[in-house]
């Protein structure tokens, strides 16, 4: 895409979550605060919801581009449960109104609803101070509940000092109150999101600090099924698994990504501290058809 005068090397964050799903700034707080911070190109990607999208199209000022997208929560694969790794996806650019993007988003939503719920009643049964109310109080009206709910409770409690704390001591997927949900194969994900005109980026794929990883071998599969990118550059990717995902991406024809994975002060990653090259996005944006580009 063309870029506005002046703009010789734009800043382009594809990965970004609000209030919607776990982050803490509104839709609009968002969209203000990348501008603040220099942001150029700033991509929405609530986890599975596009609730925030309005509200963040509404707030974007004039110099500044819009992708509207959100965070599938996936499954590797089905039916090989010793290689089965919880994964997300990135979808941009598709049509929210996809029957089968309205479905499985609510489907994904509920599936969380019930996750989070269960994980509190576990956590208040062995005496931690939070209940189900509490916490879904912390979820705003409409929003994707998470796991970083609970941790925003546990540091209104006093358990933690933080959501990272929060995550490391009681809610990573090793704790004994972790609670699986049943999440899209991955597969079906990259065939609904393409069905409604969009792109799919593999988020995060070796963020080993998160746990389990797929085989590269995964990332074959997926390329062959339509992914159209990998998101090699961020904070929770080491410089070898960047360089495993770069020569990966050249031999599967994949769009490489950088971004932030921002949630606000949910976590402590500002905006922009990784951030897509200019060609690669405007590859990955000529790949899709389901909505365009907002230019504020």
């Amino acid at each position: 895409m063309g870029w506005p005068p002046g703009v010789a090397s734009p800043r382009i964050d594809l990965h970004a979550h609000s209030t919607a799903s776990d982050g803490t700034d509104t839709p609009a707080g968002l969209v203000t605060a990348a501008a603040a911070a220099g942001v150029d190109v700033l991509a929405i990607t609530d986890h599975d919801t596009t609730a925030g999208w309005s509200a963040a199209a509404e707030a974007l000022p004039p110099g500044m581009s819009l992708v509207r997208g959100a965070e599938f929560s996936c499954v590797s694969g089905p039916g090989r449960a010793e290689r089965d790794v919880s994964i997300h996806l990135l979808g941009y650019l598709f049509d929210p109104e996809h029957e089968a993007i309205v479905a499985e988003q609510s489907r994904l939503r509920g599936e969380r609803v019930r996750r989070l719920r269960k994980i509190t009643e576990k956590m208040a049964a062995d005496g931690f101070p939070v209940d189900v109310e509490t916490v879904f109080a912390m979820v705003p009206d409409g929003a994707s509940a998470g796991r970083p709910h609970l941790a925003r409770a546990l540091v209104a409690a006093g358990v933690v000092a933080s959501v990272d704390e929060a995550f490391s001591a009681l809610l990573h997927n090793g704790s004994p109150y972790y609670v699986p949900k049943a999440d899209t194969p991955a597969v079906t994900a990259i065939e609904m999101v393409r069905a409604a005109g969009g792109v799919v980026v593999f988020a995060h794929p070796l963020a080993r600090r998160r746990g389990r990883v797929v085989e590269p071998s995964v990332i074959v599969e997926l390329a062959a099924a339509g992914l159209g990118g990998v998101e090699v550059d961020h904070p929770d990717h080491a410089a070898d698994d960047r360089a495993l995902l770069r020569g990966l991406a050249a031999d599967l024809d994949l769009v490489v990504t950088g971004s932030s994975d921002y949630h606000g002060t949910n976590k402590t990653t500002p905006l922009a501290a990784e951030t897509t090259a200019p060609e690669a996005f405007d590859e990955l944006v000529s790949r899709a058809v389901g909505v365009d580009v907002l230019a504020g």
